[in-house]
Protein backbone atom coordinates (compact mmCIF):
# COMPACT_ATOMS: atom_id res chain seq x y z
CA UNK A 1 0.00 0.00 0.00
CA UNK A 2 1.39 3.61 -0.66
CA UNK A 3 0.50 6.02 1.98
CA UNK A 4 0.53 9.29 1.06
CA UNK A 5 0.96 12.14 3.48
CA UNK A 6 -0.22 15.90 3.17
CA UNK A 7 1.60 18.26 6.13
CA UNK A 8 -0.24 20.83 7.00
CA UNK A 9 -0.17 24.42 9.26
CA UNK A 10 -3.00 24.48 12.25
CA UNK A 11 -4.17 27.07 9.50
CA UNK A 12 -4.58 24.56 6.64
CA UNK A 13 -1.93 25.92 4.40
CA UNK A 14 -0.28 22.91 3.02
CA UNK A 15 4.01 22.89 3.73
CA UNK A 16 4.60 18.87 2.41
CA UNK A 17 4.20 15.71 1.49
CA UNK A 18 5.41 12.19 2.41
CA UNK A 19 5.07 8.77 0.40
CA UNK A 20 5.74 5.43 1.55
CA UNK A 21 5.61 1.88 0.27
CA UNK A 22 4.85 0.39 -2.75
CA UNK A 23 1.11 -0.66 -4.33
CA UNK A 24 1.67 -4.10 -5.41
CA UNK A 25 -0.93 -3.37 -8.15
CA UNK A 26 2.01 -5.20 -10.25
CA UNK A 27 5.32 -6.41 -10.25
CA UNK A 28 7.92 -4.06 -9.78
CA UNK A 29 8.53 -1.30 -13.60
CA UNK A 30 4.92 -2.36 -14.25
CA UNK A 31 2.97 -1.16 -11.53
CA UNK A 32 1.29 1.73 -13.07
CA UNK A 33 -0.27 3.12 -10.05
CA UNK A 34 3.35 3.57 -8.76
CA UNK A 35 5.12 4.86 -11.63
CA UNK A 36 1.71 7.60 -11.69
CA UNK A 37 2.08 8.53 -8.00
CA UNK A 38 6.42 8.68 -8.32
CA UNK A 39 5.66 10.80 -11.87
CA UNK A 40 3.53 13.46 -9.56
CA UNK A 41 5.49 13.51 -6.65
CA UNK A 42 8.89 14.11 -8.76
CA UNK A 43 6.91 16.56 -10.78
CA UNK A 44 5.50 18.50 -7.81
CA UNK A 45 8.74 18.37 -6.07
CA UNK A 46 11.11 19.81 -9.15
CA UNK A 47 8.89 22.11 -9.77
CA UNK A 48 8.86 23.32 -6.06
CA UNK A 49 12.83 23.37 -6.22
CA UNK A 50 13.68 24.16 -9.66
CA UNK A 51 10.65 26.34 -11.45
CA UNK A 52 9.50 28.02 -7.36
CA UNK A 53 13.14 28.26 -6.57
CA UNK A 54 12.08 26.88 -2.72
CA UNK A 55 14.56 25.85 -0.54
CA UNK A 56 13.21 22.94 1.33
CA UNK A 57 13.43 22.07 5.10
CA UNK A 58 13.36 18.27 4.16
CA UNK A 59 14.14 16.29 1.04
CA UNK A 60 14.12 12.69 0.38
CA UNK A 61 14.01 10.44 -2.23
CA UNK A 62 14.84 6.87 -1.65
CA UNK A 63 13.35 3.89 -3.08
CA UNK A 64 9.99 3.52 -1.65
CA UNK A 65 9.58 6.85 -0.02
CA UNK A 66 9.83 10.56 -0.86
CA UNK A 67 9.60 13.53 1.80
CA UNK A 68 9.09 17.20 0.66
CA UNK A 69 8.80 19.70 3.60
CA UNK A 70 8.86 23.59 2.92
CA UNK A 71 9.00 26.48 5.18
CA UNK A 72 5.53 28.23 7.07
CA UNK A 73 6.68 30.91 5.37
CA UNK A 74 6.82 29.97 2.11
CA UNK A 75 3.82 27.88 2.09
CA UNK A 76 1.66 30.47 -0.03
CA UNK A 77 3.91 30.24 -2.69
CA UNK A 78 3.82 26.32 -2.77
CA UNK A 79 -0.04 25.93 -2.62
CA UNK A 80 -1.41 25.53 -6.03
CA UNK A 81 1.47 22.89 -6.85
CA UNK A 82 0.92 20.96 -3.58
CA UNK A 83 -3.23 21.45 -4.34
CA UNK A 84 -2.65 19.85 -7.73
CA UNK A 85 -0.45 17.13 -6.10
CA UNK A 86 -2.91 16.65 -3.45
CA UNK A 87 -6.19 16.59 -5.88
CA UNK A 88 -4.14 13.83 -8.17
CA UNK A 89 -3.48 11.46 -5.50
CA UNK A 90 -7.37 11.66 -4.29
CA UNK A 91 -8.45 11.29 -7.45
CA UNK A 92 -6.08 7.76 -7.84
CA UNK A 93 -7.07 6.99 -4.07
CA UNK A 94 -10.33 6.88 -5.15
CA UNK A 95 -9.95 4.70 -7.85
CA UNK A 96 -7.29 2.14 -5.94
CA UNK A 97 -9.21 2.50 -1.92
CA UNK A 98 -6.97 -0.95 -1.25
CA UNK A 99 -3.52 0.54 -2.77
CA UNK A 100 -3.14 4.41 -2.27
CA UNK A 101 -4.21 6.50 1.19
CA UNK A 102 -4.24 9.68 1.11
CA UNK A 103 -4.42 11.63 5.02
CA UNK A 104 -3.50 15.03 6.48
CA UNK A 105 -1.02 15.81 9.21
CA UNK A 106 -1.31 19.14 11.27
CA UNK A 107 2.20 20.41 12.23
CA UNK A 108 2.69 23.17 14.35
CA UNK A 109 5.69 24.75 12.46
Amino acid sequence: MIRASFYTTPEGELTGFSLRGHSGLAESGSDILCAAVSSAAFMAANTLLEIVHVSPTALIAEDGEMLLRVRKQDARLCRDILLGLKLHLEGLSEQYPERLTVSYDVLGQ
